[in-house]
């Protein structure tokens, strides 16, 4: 199906994804669709650079009148890290790793997770990207730290992996890319399709919480608010185990 992660944390390339800070959605009033979900209060959207994980967040957000919360990125070593300097790519990846192991914790804190909170990232997939940027030695470190931290934080209640196939994420990517510095704080090819790989070979294997896999090929940040209501459909209908499901888009 795909490479294990352990067979190319060699790599080493970009790391990247969205950011933002949690804040409080309005929405349309579909109590029917609130009460249904109440069960899954606290619910992680995954997915590889270019799924349309920050922005199906966003909607569904708004949609269940939820608490979004998105991941903070701003990291003072990835100049380095794109300049290939020795030592950077671990210096990134804590970064990363701690940065998001305090807005975990900080939100636990404010009981946030009590009421319904959809999350643009799952603190696990941390683990992804320390395997494609570092090399053993680095790795070694960062384990056991990540060891350490994962203790702190809280588990989802359900994970929702939007899933694409690299040439759908590539052609996402390379839409969004407008002018030279953008395109330096992006991937390139080769390494997107590895991170894809990961990801896949990540939730294949995953079983820590009900997993719901969404085929995104056809599904994307413009899909339709009847396409968003059957996919909220689906979440309602989740139990345990993984799910797969694959969009009516119109």
């Amino acid at each position: 199906m795909c490479r294990g992660s352990a067979s190319i944390h060699r790599q080493r390339r970009k790391l990247g994804d969205h950011t933002a800070k949690p804040r409080r959605r309005g929405g349309h009033e579909r109590d029917d669709i609130i009460g249904s979900v109440l069960q899954f209060r606290h619910i992680a959207i995954e997915g590889a650079i270019g799924a349309g994980k920050t922005a199906l967040t966003e909607r569904l957000g708004t949609r269940l009148d939820a608490t979004v919360v998105l991941e903070e990125t701003e990291n003072p070593f990835l100049a380095d890290f794109y300049a290939d300097r020795p030592g950077a790519a671990l210096q990134a990846q804590l970064f990363y790793l701690l940065n998001r192991h305090r807005q975990q914790v900080s939100l636990r804190q404010a009981d946030l997770f009590s009421q319904v909170t959809v999350c643009d990232y799952l603190f696990d997939k941390d683990k992804i990207f320390a395997f494609l940027n570092l090399d053993d030695n680095e790795l070694f470190i960062y384990q056991r730290l990540y060891e350490l931290l994962a203790n702190d934080i809280p588990s989802p209640d359900l994970v929702v992996y939007l899933q694409a196939p690299t040439d759908v994420l590539l052609r996402r990517v390379h839409s969004k890319r407008a002018d030279a510095e953008a395109v330096a704080l992006q991937p390139d090819d080769e390494y997107l399709k590895e991170l894809n790989e990961a990801y896949h070979h990540f939730f294949f294997h995953y079983n820590a919480t009900p997993l719901l896999v969404v085929e995104t090929s056809q599904f994307d940040s413009e899909a339709s608010e009847e396409t968003l209501d059957d996919l909220i459909k689906q979440i309602k209908a989740m139990g345990s185990g993984t799910r797969y499901y694959v969009p009516r888009t119109k």
